[in-house]
């Protein structure tokens, strides 16, 4: 087995992994840094992220009001000293942006623009027009080309984590192109590889999210952290799922029922205003969950729009005019058109809630640090928590900045507090039992399992069990069918035996990251018996902070379901108390 060694390797390329690395090459040029990836770095789903980054640069905003909306926006889950942390740097990361390159979008006078998101009382989301992931994504993907420490590995599966006496020792990957195994041994490892959305069969999340880093973790001892927190995005186009970005609604959009009536303000998000003005008051710009939760209310009223792909409302930008929304949503339009044939010019666009972001993910402390030591993580894989139960629109591209680059220094401190290579037995002993549970895969015979067929159950499992609103008896069927299909899963059959870009094993190695973690979200769900942010039950409606203002724990048993423990949630200042979003924006 190939070996390379490093002294940090990083799983994952999108934001949080290439902002880890050009800190790592910063702090140390004489540090070996791996970067590897499942895709080429402009692949990964940093890319697709259109609305903005939140940062505090405006005369009439402060950091106050961005910890306030923050963490009522989390509905009090958020950990209030990592989200003191987080909105300290956020500016300086975006000023850093800028001074790498990234065209952020500009005021008349010249000064960084920025405009509402939904939650936020202030305009503090930088912006570059409707590609802000692209434009991050490429000018961090440019600025790490100039280190020559930094060495990428790209279509790289890593497949398992190499330990040594309780700390993590490096871990094992799988070379797409010629099918063999690599051992990458490295005294720290920082995990960003992103999201689980995939498994739901409804999301905007591509192909690569599929929870890879967070089974990693998990299966390695590491808890996740509230997994059963699911964000759904309230404008995804129905046929694809396709996002149309919070900027839409930012910019003036709003959204109608059938009857062309303005809905949300029979859900406690504010009167109806006129449109067009410059910045509306709350309705269509409240948070994710609660304009997805209306949608779901009204659909129950039949009040939502018939479409070949199910119920939908419609997002009118018509008043914005042809020149705004060219300037400042030219891939909204695009899409549009493309993927519903419609015009947002001309007409309005059917849209509905679709899975978009999981706030759970790898346990981590403010510093990005797991349970786990030499291992860290960062991004929508990790939950610090600075997202509580519900992430507001445009603070997560600031979170891989500021927590990839927290991620790094930790890493590094690590480093020199004496942190030692492992012995070569400890992973050489690894690396083989690594390779031979892959080898028994690709050998199997006989399986009547599918990865496809288990793949379908198990998202339809998920959309009719885990969604926007939840039970105790949906849930409840939902973990015992997971535990089956795990069961299951032990016994698919590979079509594919050959080694050079093997997708039949890769999706069946990506279906076993995503039964994990759709059972820590099962599970999470059904012992969490409030409603808080994005976890709605309709036989607990009531938020209970006396029992639940915890984090959940979800902690891996090859052998059964997770077991569940509680953390005490970090509160610094503000107490448990009303979002209220009948008022406005400022």
């Amino acid at each position: 087995m190939e070996t390379t060694r490093a002294d940090v390797a990083i799983i994952g390329a999108g934001g949080a992994g290439l902002r880890a690395a050009i800190a790592l090459a910063q702090a140390d040029p004489k540090l070996k840094i791996a970067l590897v990836s499942k895709v080429y770095p402009m692949r990964s789903h940093t890319c697709a992220a259109e609305g903005g980054a939140a940062g505090v640069i405006k005369a009439d905003d402060s950091l106050e009001h961005h910890f306030d909306d923050t963490v009522g926006g989390g509905d009090w889950l958020s950990d209030q000293d990592a989200v003191d942390y987080f909105i300290g740097e956020a500016p300086k990361e975006l000023i850093q942006l800028e001074r790498w390159g990234c065209p952020w979008s500009r005021e008349a006078n010249g000064s960084v623009a920025v405009r509402p998101f939904g939650g936020m009382k202030k305009q503090r989301t930088w912006f570059a027009a409707d590609k802000s992931g692209f434009h991050i994504l490429h000018t961090l993907f440019q600025t790490s080309l100039q280190f020559p420490s930094i060495e990428r590995f790209d279509e790289f599966y890593a497949t398992e984590l190499l330990r040594e006496d309780g700390r993590v020792a490096g871990f094992t990957a799988i070379e797409m192109r010629s099918g063999q195994m690599r051992r990458f041994d490295a005294r720290a490892v920082i995990i960003c590889g992103g999201g689980a959305g995939r498994i739901f069969p409804f999301t905007t999340n591509g192909a690569i999210k599929t929870g890879d880093g967070m089974a990693l973790a998990y299966r390695a001892g590491v808890p996740l952290k509230d997994m059963e927190f699911v964000q759904y995005h309230p404008t995804g186009l129905p046929s694809t799922g396709t996002l149309l970005t919070e900027a839409c609604r930012g910019e003036g959009g709003v959204l109608v029922n059938r009857h062309g009536r303005r809905f949300l303000q029979d859900y406690g998000m504010g009167p109806e205003t006129p449109l067009g003005r410059p910045v509306l008051k709350t309705m269509e710009l409240g948070p994710r969950d609660r304009v997805s939760q209306a949608f779901w209310q009204e659909q129950q009223k039949g009040n939502m729009i018939p479409t070949q792909w199910g119920d939908a409302m419609l997002l009118d930008m018509r008043h914005l005019g042809e020149a705004k929304i060219n300037e400042r949503l030219p891939l909204v339009r695009d899409m549009s058109i493309s993927y519903m044939g419609v015009d947002p010019v001309t007409d309005p666009v059917p849209v509905r809630p679709v899975v978009h972001y999981m706030m759970g993910g790898i346990h981590t402390d403010l510093k990005a640090a797991t349970p786990l030591p030499g291992l860290f993580a960062a991004g929508e894989c990790a939950c610090v928590s600075i997202n509580g139960a519900n992430r507001l629109g445009s603070n997560s591209l600031t979170e891989l900045l500021v927590f990839g680059r927290r991620a790094a220094l930790s890493a590094m401190e690590y480093l020199q507090s004496g942190a030692r290579a492992a012995s070569e037995s400890a992973l050489a002993t690894g690396a083989d039992a690594a390779r031979g549970r892959l080898r028994e895969l690709l050998q199997r015979t006989g399986g009547k399992e599918t990865v496809a067929g288990l793949r379908r159950e198990m998202m339809h499992t998920m959309e009719a069990n885990a969604g926007i609103y939840r039970t105790h008896e949906g849930l409840a069927e939902a973990c015992v069918k997971l535990a089956d299909l795990r069961r299951r899963y032990r016994a698919i059959e590979l079509h594919d035996k050959t080694n050079v870009y093997n997708t039949d094993l890769l999706q069946a190695l990506e279906l076993g990251s995503m039964l994990d973690c759709a059972e820590a979200v099962a599970q999470c769900a059904l012992a969490r018996k409030e409603s808080r942010g994005a976890h709605q039950r309709l036989d607990f409606a009531a938020r209970d902070d006396r029992n639940f203002l915890r984090h959940s724990l979800a902690v891996f048993d090859p052998g059964a379901s997770p077991r569940i423990e509680y953390l005490d949630v970090v509160i610094t200042k503000s107490q448990p108390g009303v979002r209220d979003y009948s008022g406005g924006h400022e």
